[in-house]
């Protein structure tokens, strides 16, 4: 069987650095707005982070079964797990952020995508030989 390596970088390499990014995310926000916002909006951007990690596993998850089963439908439910953590995660950030509601709109996207890539990367493990 011929396994796209590629593949397999470009989503462990998503993953990690959405990892590094959640970190960084809680150390800006443990000593840069601990002490700026409401315990409330803290509480929301921890929820952020708490995804974004959450979701990073699903990206890394995504880059071992490309290595098993390879194809299109793995790629795919990588990018809606990319797409969703930016949709979910950045718009909770913002929220935090900028205090713009308006952005709760995107939110039903953000988990179509989630739901959508697991089922596909379900549909690849099915469909795998």
């Amino acid at each position: 069987m011929q396994v796209d390596c590629t593949l397999n970088r470009r989503f462990a390499l998503l993953g990690t650095l959405r990892a590094f990014l959640v970190g960084a995310a809680e150390v800006f926000g443990t000593h840069t707005l601990k002490t700026r916002l409401p315990q409330e909006s803290l509480r929301t951007f921890e929820t952020a982070a708490r995804y974004q990690i959450y979701h990073a596993s699903a990206v890394l998850a995504v880059a071992c079964v490309s290595s098993r089963w390879p194809g299109s439908a793995v790629q795919t439910a990588g990018w809606l797990f990319a797409t969703e953590r930016v949709v979910i995660s950045g718009r909770l950030y913002l929220l935090v952020l900028t205090r713009d509601l308006w952005l709760g709109a995107v939110t039903p996207l953000g988990g179509i995508a989630l739901l959508s890539g697991w089922l596909t990367l379900a549909w690849a493990v099915v469909r795998g030989r």
